[in-house]
């Protein structure tokens, strides 16, 4: 974990009421996929806990959603505009893993850190498949950049507006060996029924310090309670109780 300063160099919508944040700055300290940063936005007492889209030597690419007063005051922000983060924050998903053919989902908010582990699987030579589920094709973001990969990219829409109609299982592959994912609780919950792999899964849950002090994010699992900040988010599909 490392607090760093870094300046917005862009700020801009990319779906109903999502944007893409880009803060240039040092990134040596996230190391996988999957890891989150703690943004500080002035005038707010709590940071916010965002997923790290991307990252290379230059900066990190954010993906967030307008959901209160604190996202909404960030998405007035402009470029040049500077912003305290702390930064490699969880422990990200697990590369080695993975297998061969990894199945990458991502519902809604949650397909962001897909597209940074699609970009490290084919970096190790695996073959990542895509399905990015929303509720509706005006909400829908990013298929563009992992076809952009040559990663096959399914998109289902639960109104049936755009793509596959219903929900992320209903576009599962036939073949696959392993599977990762982040999104909503329900989702994550119906995909650990609706498949026999092994996987991982990142959840999304509301924090406090974001490092494991506070205990707020704590959760039960198989092998005891683990903090979603510190031990998470990415959890394997083996120790979550439902």
């Amino acid at each position: 974990m490392q607090q760093r300063v870094f300046t917005i160099a862009e700020n801009a919508p990319v779906a109903r009421g999502t944007y893409r944040l880009r803060l240039a700055g040092d990134t040596a300290a996230i190391t996988a996929p999957g890891q989150f940063l703690e943004l500080q936005l002035p005038g707010f007492f709590l940071r916010r806990p965002l997923s790290v889209c991307d990252w290379d030597d230059a900066g990190v690419t954010i993906l967030y959603k307008v959901v209160g007063k604190g996202t909404d005051w960030l998405a007035q922000c402009r470029p040049g505009q500077t912003l305290e983060a702390l930064t490699g924050l969880g422990n990200g998903f697990d590369v080695a893993a993975c297998g061969e053919t990894t199945l990458l989902i991502g519902g809604g908010i949650g397909v962001p850190p897909m597209y940074g582990l699609a970009r490290r699987l084919l970096a190790a030579g695996k073959t990542p498949i895509a399905i990015l589920g929303f509720n509706t094709a005006q909400e829908r973001f990013y298929e563009e950049e992992f076809l952009a990969l040559g990663v096959r990219t399914v998109v289902t829409t639960a109104d049936g507006s755009y793509g596959v109609r219903g929900f992320v299982t209903d576009a599962l592959p036939e073949v696959y060996d392993t599977f990762c994912a982040c999104g909503p609780l329900p989702m994550l919950r119906a995909l650990c029924d609706a498949v026999q792999q092994d996987g991982q899964l990142s959840f999304e849950e509301r924090m406090g310090c974001g490092f494991g002090a506070c205990m707020g994010c704590s959760c039960k699992t198989k092998y005891g309670n683990k903090r979603i900040c510190k031990e998470g988010p990415v959890l394997t599909k083996g120790e979550i109780i439902w």
